[in-house]
């Protein structure tokens, strides 16, 4: 098997950051994971759950684990699409207009509660998340790099709430729910959590270089083509599949790869392995396909995804 150089530096540095956010999120090293796994492959992350689980909490543990800049919206009903982009404003001083940025301009973009913004400030996002600039006034303004969001909803409240469309859905590399923690991390909590706030101790361990840096070498993972067809063949079944009116698109299957990268690089390889893949099927394809019966609630798309991996031969290794 051929490989590209070490990838030990982004194991180690994986694991520094999982064991700095274990701290403040117990019992939860998959979820840990899948957020590095974002991180490391460039994307953005959307985290799916009920209230009170600690979807925010990761997302503000990772922020803090970072030496970068970080950003915090709250999205709302009122927020305009103005307040994320950033507006032009007349300074009469020097007898110019100022560009004043948004909420987007940030290493680390915490989307609160996405889906509680109308559809207009909504798609405000889709340029930033795939392009990572935006365009105001007809001038085109940078995002900083390294540049992720780490977005949250609640699936289960639907007052006041605006659906995230296909598109945007799309542009979010992976979504994961987080669970109710076990009896024992619970246990930890109202220990070592109650009478103090566990983020005031966690210290950023990386800078944006660092994770520039990590993001460089999992680039250089190699990816075999036989993985690389039998990525695509799973991409292919989901358009194919009739319990599906919307499959993956070929975005899906760019970050797919990249995501796979990113987890073989924090194993500490420098190659993909069919595991890397069939891994992450899940988290980067069910928020993405659309069911053609949304009635049956003894099918989901997790199901689906599931039973496509299971009928696509798996790749021997080399």
């Amino acid at each position: 098997m051929e490989s590209s150089p070490s990838a030990a530096p982004v194991s180690a540095l994986a694991a520094e950051l999982r064991a700095a956010i274990e701290t403040v999120i117990e019992g939860k090293t998959e979820a840990v994971d899948m957020a590095l796994t974002v991180l490391f492959a460039g994307g953005h992350l959307l985290i799916e759950d009920a209230p009170g689980v600690g979807k925010t909490m990761l997302a503000r543990s990772l922020a803090r684990a970072l030496d970068c800049t970080v950003r915090r919206v709250q999205f709302t009903a009122d927020l305009l699409p103005s307040d994320l982009t950033g507006v032009s404003i007349f300074n009469p001083q020097e007898h110019a207009f100022e560009f004043k940025p948004g909420g987007v301009f940030a290493n680390i973009v915490i989307a609160d509660e996405i889906n509680r913004a109308s559809p207009k400030t909504q798609s405000a996002m889709l340029e930033a998340m795939e392009e990572r600039r935006v365009s105001v006034d007809g001038v085109t303004h940078e995002l900083p790099r390294p540049f992720m969001v780490v977005a949250t909803q609640n699936p289960f409240e639907m007052q006041g709430t605006f659906p995230l469309p296909e598109a945007q859905l799309d542009r979010f590399t992976a979504c994961i729910s987080m669970g109710y923690p076990a009896r024992a991390a619970e246990l930890t909590m109202l220990d070592h959590h109650v009478a103090a706030d566990p983020l005031a101790a966690l210290q950023p361990l990386a800078t944006g270089a660092d994770v520039l840096r990590a993001m460089a070498q999992v680039r250089e993972v190699y990816l075999h083509p036989s993985l690389k067809a039998y990525l695509v063949d799973l991409v292919e079944r989901t358009r194919s599949d009739a319990r599906l009116v919307l499959g993956a698109s070929p975005r899906a299957g760019l970050q797919w790869a990249r995501a796979a990268k990113a987890r073989a690089a924090m194993a500490g390889r420098g190659y993909v392995i069919p595991e890397d893949i069939s891994a992450l099927a899940v988290p980067v394809l069910t928020h993405r396909l659309i069911l053609a019966n949304q009635r049956n609630d003894r099918v989901s798309t997790a199901d689906v995804v599931s039973d496509i991996v299971a009928g696509v031969p798996t790749p021997r290794r080399a």
